[in-house]
């Protein structure tokens, strides 16, 4: 995770489309010119009930000249509602029309004032929506590529919540089309605000190791049933993490040396692994419920090679699975064109 100052801490930042200033500025005149054209339908369609003190006749462009300097509340005179129903009109449909008209023009200020009720609005709203999320705590280059991994291998668009401790990285998130959250992923008020009880997933990339450590504990505290993964710089660390409540831990540091000296020893190998831990092309793991028509068969049988199980909670090897039973979870290797 970087570094940030306390100004930001607790700060949650939701992805937000801005649009351009041409698009603002061509809705709101768009509305303006709407009011004016609904307002001049009003009067036209009731001209007897209006007077011009000039001739004495409402024509339609009087109708448009009433409505637009009506509407900039300028009000001439000239052109007045006499009869009941005009004047009533005026009362139920013109006179919130003109309302409407200066809220366009004073808009830009009308925002700036209504800006923190509206983010207060869209997070409290956000947050009764928050279910089934991806906790990712660090985007830094791990963080980047574990959420990158997970949309790729999705079936179903899926929702992160960014922890990070630096401001700047948590915009980069929220940018990037996910929420943030400023602040120490230890801290209890940080990840209420991510969510941590509702999440089905966490990702703790820290750059330290006792920082994962103390970020997981504090996690599976709050959330027993998510599922944790942790990356590890030193090997010797992963009992701890595994003690603090990971479900799994990757030491990043061994499992890049591992890659490049298979890579050196065998290029063509290498090039497999890096295959399948890249999405999208080519090979891929998936992890998938045996379906009822597998029960009883081998691994051998299946069209999709079959690397391990899942049974009752325990990683059972491709020699060692048997015939596949009720509930298992197969870790397969797919081609995808």
């Amino acid at each position: 995770m970087g570094s940030g100052t306390d100004r930001y801490n607790g700060h949650t930042l939701l992805p937000l489309r801005r649009p351009s200033p041409v698009r603002t500025m061509s809705v709101r005149l768009g509305l303006a010119l709407a009011a004016v054209v609904a307002m001049s339908v009003t009067v036209l369609l009731d001209r007897d009930g209006y007077t011009d003190n000039h001739d004495g006749h409402v024509s339609l462009l009087d109708t448009v000249y009433y409505a637009t300097v009506s509407l900039s509340t300028t009000g001439y005179g000239d052109i007045v509602p006499v009869s009941d129903t005009a004047r009533t009109v005026n009362v139920a449909v013109i006179m919130p029309l003109r309302v409407f008209f200066l809220v366009l023009l004073v808009g830009t200020t009308f925002e700036v004032l209504t800006a923190r009720t509206r983010r207060q609005w869209q997070l409290s709203r956000w947050r009764t929506q928050l279910r089934g999320h991806t906790i990712v705590v660090g985007y830094g280059n791990k963080g980047r590529a574990a959420v990158k991994a997970l949309r790729e291998g999705a079936d179903t668009d899926l929702r992160f919540v960014v922890v990070d401790t630096s401001a700047t990285t948590a915009q980069e998130a929220a940018d990037d089309g996910h929420a943030a959250v400023v602040g120490d992923a230890t801290r209890a008020m940080i990840l209420d605000r991510a969510g941590v009880h509702s999440a089905s997933r966490i990702i703790v990339a820290a750059d330290r190791d006792d920082t994962a450590a103390l970020v997981t504990l504090s996690m599976r505290q709050l959330n027993r049933e998510a599922l944790i993964a942790v990356a590890v710089r030193a090997s010797e660390n992963v009992p701890l993490l595994r003690q603090s409540g990971a479900t799994t831990v990757i030491t990043s540091s061994e499992a890049a040396g591992r890659l490049l000296g298979l890579a050196a020893q065998s290029p063509a190998a290498g090039d497999v692994i890096g295959d399948l831990l890249i999405q999208g092309h080519g090979l891929h793991l998936i992890d998938r419920l045996v379906r009822p028509n597998e029960i009883g068969s081998s691994p051998a049988e299946c069209e999709d090679l079959v690397l391990a199980a899942v049974r009752a909670g325990e990683l059972v090897r491709y020699d060692q699975i048997g015939a596949f039973a009720d509930g298992d979870r197969l870790i397969q290797v797919r081609t995808r064109s």
